[in-house]
């Protein structure tokens, strides 16, 4: 049943930013179908690799306005706090920070935590040494910065790794997003962490694996009944 599981987790539509991958290894293949044999077997391997590698399926939230959903697939290397990147212009103050390491088997595509409005998107350009490594706080991020409906802030930093050389985010400051929403991909091998509120307790553990959109990594407050909505 396991595997079967994993065949249908497998064969979904790709995210858009795979397509001029596979695109090219369709184009290998029928070249190698015209003129060589060991060429299409080589067309064919880059695209279900690439068909794999950008997959994207669907994912259902919790139905509850006070989960907060893990951001990324992959498994949680580092619980702690820490002050949010500088560049999003927070409060200078330790955040409870949950990252989470994404390896090239994993779903790379990654979504919003909470719904809420993106008030700030910050791009800096670094180094590309292992995601999962404790130097990898100096890599190629961008971060976000998310106002949640009760005031709160949240903070996303997508990060590239030691093969990812390319982040893509598909929303903009001002937008209003919803929980579990897709937002962006990393190519290749990366990192998402996840700033939470101050004074939020985590409710995974390093070693666990989290499935994008789905996980619940804390639980916030809603918003009260007579505050004002943004």
């Amino acid at each position: 049943m396991d595997i079967i599981d994993s065949l249908r987790a497998s064969l979904v539509p790709p995210h858009r930013a795979g397509f001029p991958f596979i695109a090219a290894g369709l184009v290998v293949l029928v070249l190698g179908l015209i003129l060589a044999g060991w060429l299409a077997w080589i067309g064919l391997i880059v695209t279900l690799l690439c068909l794999f590698f950008f997959r994207d399926p669907e994912r259902v939230p919790p139905p509850r306005p006070d989960a907060v959903v893990a951001p990324a697939d992959g498994r949680v290397v580092l619980v702690d706090l820490a002050i949010p990147p500088a560049e999003l212009g927070l409060a200078l103050t330790p955040m409870p920070r949950i990252a989470i390491f994404l390896s090239v088997l994993d779903v790379h595509v990654n979504r919003i935590p909470m719904a809420g409005i993106v008030t700030r998107i910050a791009y800096r350009h670094g180094s590309f040494v292992n995601a999962a490594a404790k130097e990898s706080e100096q890599n190629e991020r961008n971060a976000i910065a998310i106002r949640l409906e009760s005031g709160a802030e949240i903070a996303v930093v997508q990060i590239a790794g030691l093969i990812a050389r390319r982040i893509l985010c598909d929303i903009h400051e001002g937008d209003r997003v919803v929980t579990g929403a897709r937002f962006g991909i990393i190519r290749f091998g990366s990192r998402t962490d996840l700033y939470l509120p101050p004074g939020t307790v985590p409710l995974v553990a390093v070693g666990q694996r989290m499935v994008g959109g789905e996980t619940v990594l804390a639980n916030l407050a809603p918003p009260a009944p007579d505050s004002v909505a943004i």
